[in-house]
């Protein structure tokens, strides 16, 4: 089965106070936890379009710039197992975006007319992001890696572990393991 590509951004900007980054958590479903914009890929879209209309969307913010792409992360969803690709983006917010701010989500995706609690936060993150979203922040500032220990040891299932070993191999732009 082919993976469903996908975008993530990480939607940053830099005020007095250091660097911050967007997050949201969904009003009406707080246990999806807080997450950054990301979404699929349309037919024939490029993947700097992609990111660009996803935080948009979920965010209502049109006003950030594309900074690079930062990595890809392959894992399946955590609610259906299907694979999936995500490329992650760092995208520049400006410094005078509000600080809190609420939106109904656009676009004709699943999350549409969702309504969503938008904020900037200071990195380091303290916790992790929904379904590790935070896993690539580190490669754009090495210290804004979260702060919080993720699971380790045999707490870990064995598939978890090697994702784990995936995304540090994606950080150290080494080829992970091959696997057969």
């Amino acid at each position: 089965m082919r993976p469903r590509i996908r975008v993530a951004g990480y939607v940053i900007r830099t005020t007095g106070s250091g660097a911050q980054l967007l997050v949201f958590d969904q009003i009406d479903h707080p246990d999806a936890g807080t997450q950054v914009p990301a979404g699929g890929v349309q037919p024939d879209e490029e993947l700097h379009d992609a990111v660009l209309r996803e935080a948009a969307e979920e965010t209502g913010l049109t006003d950030v710039t594309v900074v690079c792409e930062i990595g890809a992360e392959d894992k399946p969803h955590p609610g259906t197992g299907r694979p999936r690709r995500t490329a992650y983006f760092h995208l520049r917010a400006p410094s005078d975006a509000p600080d809190t701010w609420q939106h109904t989500v656009t676009g004709s995706g699943l999350d549409g007319e969702l309504r969503v609690a938008c904020r900037f936060v200071p990195l380091p993150l303290r916790s992790h992001l929904a379904d590790d979203q935070d896993a690539l922040l580190g490669s754009i500032d090495h210290r804004w890696s979260t702060q919080s220990s993720p699971p380790s040891g045999p707490s870990l299932r064995p598939a978890d572990q090697l994702r784990r070993r995936r995304l540090k191999d994606l950080e150290t732009h080494r080829r992970p393991p091959r696997l057969d």
